[in-house]
């Protein structure tokens, strides 16, 4: 479903702008990842955290003009909007809701159609290729993002098709799961750690940048616990997409041993990402919805949990 190339609008983000000559140093106390990192030629993952470490949103964070852009489910930017607003009341930045000021694409296996229009992107992750007004970011193997300008999209996106099939988001979103990228939605605000969603093992979380929102809770299950849920990419024979949230159950444990993620539709069923009990998923008897629910199958991520192992430091 996902395997030849094509393009997608990202209907189920939208975009939050923090912008100002504090910018950045007002989101280095407030987010997992290490602003410090970002450039004209770098993104990166990241989220924001309550004062549990528990994440009220995932996102994608850019460097974008006098600011920073952070693309997010969209249902989770006005309540992120509302709470990172108590805390900017004494800094030099302004943050609202740009969603309406640009439409975003994702595209799978078409890097001739991003060279086409100006933004050759190298290969490496988080990468980011520029024109004056466009912005290309790999976001894994083989997929990246194309930012357009809203008054640009329409254009954009007629080039996109002389070039690209147009798929629906859901052939997006199941290379999303393939790539074991987790994301907050709605359902599961407030739910995970950032390590439940493997976020460290992808760039989304720095260990050494100092304080910020939930920091001493992440740093202390990195550092001093042991994590006993997290992110696994599993297979479902199911017509029906299950919803992020819906819990998942083993006949060994009375109660629920994890909770969907995202999933997809794939060529055969259904493939998604959930947060588990690692003795749980050892255990390989997983049932959605119910005890007696349908069984998934356990498939691999393509990238290990390395303790060990920071990309952003």
């Amino acid at each position: 479903m996902a395997d030849s190339a094509f393009f997608c609008p990202l209907s189920h983000e939208g975009v939050l702008a923090v912008r100002g000559a504090d910018a950045a140093k007002f989101l280095q106390g407030q987010l997992t990842c290490n602003l410090n990192y970002l450039s004209d030629t770098q993104a990166s993952l990241g989220a924001r955290c309550t004062q549990k470490g528990r994440m009220q949103s995932s996102f994608r964070i850019l460097l974008q003009g006098d600011g920073v852009l952070l693309a997010m489910a969209t249902e989770l930017l006005e309540p992120q909007l509302a709470d990172l607003k108590k805390y900017a009341v004494f800094s030099k930045s302004k943050l609202t809701d740009e969603s309406a000021a640009w439409a975003r694409f994702g595209l799978t296996d078409a890097d001739h159609a991003l060279a086409s229009l100006g933004l050759p992107l190298p290969a490496e992750t988080d990468s980011v290729v520029r024109t004056d007004s466009l912005i290309a970011i790999r976001v894994s193997p083989h997929r990246a993002e194309l930012w357009v300008p809203a008054d640009q999209a329409e254009a954009i996106q007629a080039q996109l098709s002389t070039q690209l099939k147009e798929a629906g988001l859901n052939e997006w979103l199941l290379g999303q799961i393939r790539a074991g990228i987790g994301q907050v939605m709605p359902q599961t605000r407030e739910l995970f750690i950032p390590q439940m969603l493997n976020l460290q093992a992808v760039g989304g979380v720095s260990f050494k940048k100092g304080c910020y929102t939930g920091q001493e809770i992440v740093a202390r299950m990195q550092y001093l616990g042991k994590l006993k849920r997290r992110l696994y990419r599993l297979s479902l024979n199911a017509a029906e997409l299950p919803e992020p949230g819906t819990p998942l159950f083993s006949p060994n444990h009375n109660s629920s041993i994890g909770e969907v993620v995202i999933a997809a539709k794939a060529d055969q069923g259904v493939e998604l990402l959930a947060v588990l009990q690692a003795e749980a998923a050892d255990g390989g008897d997983i049932r959605s919805g119910t005890l007696e629910g349908p069984v998934l199958q356990l498939l691999d991520l393509p990238y290990l949990l390395d303790r060990d192992k920071e990309i952003q430091r």
